[in-house]
């Protein structure tokens, strides 16, 4: 009895002034680990009589769980003595605020793309699409777009490579948007009211004029749509788009594809070498228009004596430089695009036909 009474003093003592999470693990493994010395002496009840294992081996089992409990205990203890010294030598300010994390931002050009979406969708026009890769007959020949139109030289348009023997018809980087008119008129036919967004090629480089760039055209055929539905149309749209009523002129032109053809353009004025719309006496082109050309509904399969309607193309580029400020249209593709955060585009910030965004 005597020895197990000293026993527990040692060792609860022991555990006690362990330093460390190690020394703590020593001593564990040295008092009730398979070969610690409470672990032996409990071997050793097997050689004594009955009366002495009634009185030994509850003493013995009441140390082992004691010197359990003290050395979890002693290792809370170093847990939080080890989290207090941390905390001291590891200050925080929780109260300050935190660190800055890089943010995303929309380009422009995906920005102003689903402004005029939307602003359309508002008029009652889908959204229609097509291959960027085209034939010359949806690009040019649907569009009574003559063969020997300087659009149609290599100079101009970018012009699929093709092996020897290749008896197809030519394919080139669309060079507008217009085809997708013609293929949706095939596919779903009249009446329509629709929009084309989308990439275009030409081949061209300088401050107003990329390579590639985005269109949008737009497109309705009724029974009895009129060049004043046009106007009523552009004008609404771009009063939406620029946030302020705008009007429009229209001036005579030419386009194959349409006829009568106008040039569209919108009210400004310049101050103090800012651009302002919808305001002053000046004015500023943005688009072409006019009524469609009877050849382009015959080349979709449209009957010109039932049907008639309107069509417009406008650069997304062009209007997002008019209305952000944005001084070059290269920069929208080879500037750092850092350059263009302070734009500070949010995905939800669209106008509508109702007011506000």
């Amino acid at each position: 009895m005597d020895d197990i009474a000293e026993l527990k003093t040692r060792i609860l003592g022991a555990v006690g002034a362990a330093g460390d999470e190690a020394a703590l693990e020593d001593l564990r493994v040295a008092s009730i680990g398979k070969k610690g010395e409470i672990s032996l002496k409990m071997r050793e009840l097997g050689k004594m009589t009955p009366e002495q294992r009634q009185a030994v081996g509850p003493l013995l089992n009441a140390l082992k769980d004691e010197v359990n409990a003290a050395i979890s205990a002693k290792r809370a203890a170093l847990g939080d003595a080890a989290l207090n010294a941390r905390l001291q030598a590891e200050w925080l300010d929780v109260s300050a605020p935190a660190r800055p994390t890089a943010q995303g931002s929309i380009h422009p050009v995906s920005q102003v793309t689903e402004e005029v979406i939307a602003i359309f969708a508002d008029l009652g026009f889908s959204v229609a699409e097509g291959p960027q890769i085209e034939t010359d007959f949806y690009n040019f020949d649907a569009l009574n777009i003559a063969p020997e139109h300087p659009a149609r030289q290599e100079h101009d348009t970018f012009y699929m490579h093709r092996e020897t023997g290749d008896n197809r018809p030519p394919h080139v980087l669309r060079t507008h948007t217009s085809p997708v008119q013609i293929r949706h008129l095939e596919a779903h036919g009249t009446p329509c009211r629709v929009i084309a967004p989308g990439r275009v090629y030409r081949s061209d480089y300088d401050i107003t004029h990329t390579p590639m760039f985005h269109q949008v055209e737009g497109l309705a055929i009724d029974k009895s749509i009129s060049m004043a539905n046009l106007k009523w149309v552009l004008e609404q749209f771009f009063s939406a788009y620029f946030g302020t009523s705008v009007k429009t002129r229209f001036r005579a032109s030419h386009f194959p594809f349409t006829e009568p053809s106008a040039e569209v353009d919108i009210q400004c004025s310049w101050v103090d070498g800012q651009l302002k719309v919808g305001e002053g006496d000046g004015w500023l082109e943005v688009l072409g228009s006019g009524m469609v050309h009877p050849k382009v509904l015959q080349s979709a399969g449209v009957d010109p004596s039932q049907w008639q309607g309107f069509a417009f193309g406008m650069g997304i580029d062009r209007i997002a430089m008019l209305k952000y400020g944005i001084p070059d249209l290269r920069a929208f593709f080879d500037a750092d695009l850092r350059w263009l955060r302070h734009y500070g585009f949010g995905a939800l910030d669209v106008p509508t036909l109702h007011g506000g965004v």
